[in-house]
């Protein structure tokens, strides 16, 4: 395969403020979004809080969610929304994909057109948004979240594997502009022939995430002493969190600390597993925006063993919280973490050198907290990472203008008249 050209990341490393005082007419397609706790619904909710702060207007596409009319989604009540059908995804409670709905897009595209579609999720609802979009002509922004073809080794479905990266670089070369989280990734994106990729970080809530929030009253909960150790590892309680290596991995610092605790925080598929095969583990299930923070700091390490990433909020957010990291050398780890500084970085995969790199970081906290505190400033703001979003959303509409005056007669012609 020759080799792809680097991505174009002019867009995250030098914003062009072009047009970031124009509002914006925004649909957010997504097949999650808050109270649902995943990375891609915590993304989706930072990026419509920040888009409405900046004056934009946002409409959302998304499944109607399990009990929708007890869930909390007071924070987006007012949000002008399309609520579709969705179904659970196998072996994956409380996730759902959005089922196809290009004729009520088309519908409601027509009665009042987007300047720009922005389809977060590449499922059935996420695939009918960008056809849709692309017959109408607007322009389109494909954000790559998951890696849905490795999930296939986790849920049994490995040989489909090729089939769903096919899949899924057909999906985002319908886009005008795709955005990936690293510069690593978006390269190797780009390898697989996907077009058009562009880098837009993740930011953090600094105010959330500090080290003053540190508690002692939730360490005594845990049933630890003033310097006893707590691992902790926050996400999805799924199977491609590799979560039993997390275990191992505390279960060696346990041969020489045995008053360790780890402490999972989170829920998902394999909560009922992990509390019946590991006692002694503490599972919080999930914890709310709120609180999140008080647990992050009121750990000693954060271990994370994840290899399915396409970025790793958690890690920015332990770091931000003045907490170590243990990670594999990839992604949100590669990117922020210095090395025996204000963490470790493990080779990818390799299981033994995880578990001897957490034993390590563990006979050295101390040393390594006062590092990752000094540290704590690690991350962009998401006001950063909004400029770059909204740069690029001028890029992809005047990249459908071009596609437009060359076909004539597209219905979103209209809406490109303004750009610059």
């Amino acid at each position: 395969m020759n080799q792809a050209p680097a991505p174009n990341t002019s867009a995250s490393s030098a914003p062009d403020l072009r047009g970031q005082h124009q509002s914006l007419r925004i649909c957010l397609v997504t097949e999650t979004f808050p109270p649902e706790v995943n990375g891609v619904a915590m993304t989706a909710g930072r990026v419509v809080n920040g888009l409405l702060a900046a004056g934009h207007k946002v409409h959302i596409v998304r499944p109607r969610q399990p009990e929708e009319d007890r869930a909390h989604l007071a924070s987006f009540a007012d949000l002008p929304t399309t609520l579709v059908h969705g179904v659970g995804v196998p072996g994956y409670n409380g996730i759902r994909f959005g089922l196809p709905a290009g004729n009520a897009l088309e519908r409601a595209w027509r009665h009042q057109t987007p300047d720009v579609v922005h389809v977060l999720t590449e499922g059935p609802l996420g695939y009918s948004a960008v056809k849709t979009a692309q017959r109408l002509g607007l322009p389109i922004v494909g954000g790559y979240h998951t890696h849905f073809d490795r999930y296939t080794e986790h849920y049994r479905f490995g040989f489909l594997r090729q089939t769903v990266t096919n899949y899924l670089v057909r999906f985002h070369n319908r886009c005008h502009i795709n955005l990936a989280p690293t510069q690593e990734l978006a390269q190797s994106l780009m390898q697989q022939g996907m077009k058009e990729v562009r880098v837009m970080s993740r930011g953090v809530d600094r105010s959330l995430f500090h080290p003053q929030h540190r508690s002692t009253a939730l360490r005594t909960q845990w049933g630890v002493g003033k310097d006893d150790l707590v691992l902790l590892c926050v996400g999805r309680l799924a199977a491609e969190k590799q979560l039993d290596w997390v275990v191992r991995a505390w279960q060696a610092v346990r041969q020489d600390k045995p008053y360790s605790k780890l402490v999972l925080v989170g829920g998902g598929p394999e909560y009922q597993r992990l509390a019946s095969q590991y006692p002694d583990v503490i599972l919080t299930g999930p914890v709310s925006s709120h609180d999140l923070g008080a647990h992050y700091a009121s750990a000693d390490l954060f271990v994370f063993a994840s290899m399915s990433e396409t970025f790793g909020n958690v890690v920015q957010e332990a770091l931000a919280s003045g907490v170590p990291v243990v990670g594999f050398d990839y992604a949100a780890a590669r990117e922020l973490i210095h090395h025996d500084v204000n963490g470790v970085l493990v080779p990818f995969g390799d299981q033994q050198a995880f578990i001897q790199a957490t034993v390590q970081a563990a006979s050295q906290p101390a040393h390594l907290r006062q590092m990752a505190r000094q540290a704590a400033e690690t991350g962009r703001s998401w006001k950063s990472v909004l400029q770059d979003l909204i740069a690029n959303y001028h890029d992809a509409i005047d990249l459908a203008s071009i596609v437009d005056h060359r076909t004539q007669g597209s219905p979103h012609a209209h809406s490109t008249q303004n750009v610059p």
